[in-house]
């Protein structure tokens, strides 16, 4: 059989922080290959897949040794001789053999680069793009991009409270539109920040490093910057929050250093709120920390029915954390992460339990990159309707964006735009 596995593969490599991470190969009997890398996270929740690094001093104790070993000895005994378009059933191997529940002994960064590795190879097997291969026939749509245009918190020596200040074209009639959008939004808003000295360089997922003074500052900046493009803010482009809450917060307050204030759970849901209705937000990720559900559900009560309420740090890519969300009442998104789920199984599963109560789902890259496009087509074939990657700069986000342009022009006139209908119903009704 061609699509037989005859080796698995990996070797150290470097990501977009200069920080080593895997990459694996996987070989098949008829002479197809995939490749893939693993991503790494620098905000990363506690309820996520472990990846494993060596400690120590070389590298700063980030190496991968340990996890490359683990693919080139146990994990391809395992999965040699086995058929690569099982993914599901490889996915469960691994992970069996694993035997932690966070993917500890393995390492996640391990066994997500040859759980992607896998697909990629099963795609080439089968003569197919890896879009198509998940796809399975079915109509997909291109995915509504979310990209970041100043970056803070974690990814910016926390020099915003807020994560990233990003854009969306939810009314374009094309990727390659709302990718034009964005490439003016982008522009203007490096003009602006030259022209009035608070440009400090570019954050880890490419955006603008901003010198603001607040939040609201940043807010005020990104309205501008659409408002300088020539669109319009609110109504041909919104704006996106990362709040990446769980950063802000410590011992039940949370603490924004910009504002010089702390809050309490409700009243962090009540500033983000205010931020809703005095600025063109549409969506909003981790407005609260990872374990504060009634937070998220308050915040749901509060401006839910017309935004975007993603779950990242609460939901860490797994199923059955989507529906207990959703049985409290809280959210109505999920962010898809394969390297936080630890395999493609798992993430496909999360974003399965999110599309069955209605929510959106969003793919989404991570803070250390690499040149891999694997979730371009993860996006696609697997009908997300909306994808994370980051700025648009750097050659590892614009990789991504590059690779579906690529498979928006090879769809030809069956490429669909999800645009609107990326989100949940409630909420596109309410964009009208």
């Amino acid at each position: 059989m061609k699509t037989t596995i005859t080796a698995v593969r990996a070797r150290q490599v470097w990501d977009s922080r200069g920080r080593p991470t895997v990459e694996a190969d996987v070989t098949l009997a008829g002479a197809a290959s995939g490749r893939a890398c693993a991503p790494a996270g620098a905000s990363r929740g506690a309820h996520e897949a472990w990846e494993l690094r060596d400690g120590g001093t070389r590298f700063g104790g980030l190496g991968v040794d340990r996890a490359v070993a683990a693919v080139n000895g146990e994990i391809a005994a395992l999965l040699a001789g086995r058929n690569a378009l099982d993914q599901e059933g490889l996915d469960a191997a691994m992970t069996e053999a694993d035997g932690t529940a966070n993917l500890s002994r393995f390492g996640a960064n391990a066994i997500v680069a040859v759980s992607l590795a896998l697909l990629d190879a099963a795609a080439a097997g089968s003569g197919l793009a890896r879009w198509e291969l998940l796809a399975q026939g079915c109509k997909v749509r291109i995915p509504l991009p979310e990209i970041q245009i100043f970056g803070g918190g974690a990814h910016a020596g926390r020099r915003t409270d807020v994560q990233d200040f990003m854009i969306m074209a939810p009314r374009a009639d094309s990727i390659r539109e709302a990718f034009e959008i964005t490439a003016d939004v982008f522009r203007a808003a490096g003009r602006l920040m030259e022209e009035t000295g608070r440009l400090a360089g570019a954050a880890d997922e490419g955006g603008w490093w901003p010198m603001f003074s607040s939040n609201e500052d940043a807010l005020d900046a990104l309205v501008q910057s659409i408002e300088r493009s020539g669109h319009r803010p609110g109504e041909d482009v919104f704006i996106s929050l990362d709040v990446a809450a769980n950063e802000l917060h410590d011992a039940g307050r949370y603490r924004l250093g910009l504002d010089n204030a702390d809050f309490s759970s409700a009243d962090m849901v009540g500033r983000v709120a205010d931020w809703v209705r005095r600025y063109p937000i549409l969506s909003i990720e981790d407005p609260v920390s990872q374990d504060d559900l009634e937070g998220f559900a308050l915040a749901t009560r509060s401006f839910g029915a017309t935004t975007q309420l993603i779950g990242d740090d609460i939901l860490v890519t797994d199923a059955e954390r989507v529906r207990r969300a959703a049985a409290a009442g809280a959210g109505n998104a999920v962010l898809v992460k394969v390297n936080q789920a630890g395999t493609v199984s798992r993430a496909k599963a999360a974003l399965d339990a999110a599309k069955a109560l209605n929510w959106g789902a969003i793919v989404s890259a991570r803070s250390g990159e690499t040149e891999d496009v694997a979730i371009a087509h993860l996006a696609v074939g697997w009908d997300a309707g909306q994808i994370k990657v980051g700025s648009f700069a750097r050659s590892e986000r614009m990789a991504k964006w590059n690779e579906l342009l690529r498979i928006e022009e090879a769809m030809g006139a069956d490429a669909v735009f999800a645009g609107v209908s990326a989100f949940a119903p409630w909420v596109a009704e309410a964009l009208g």
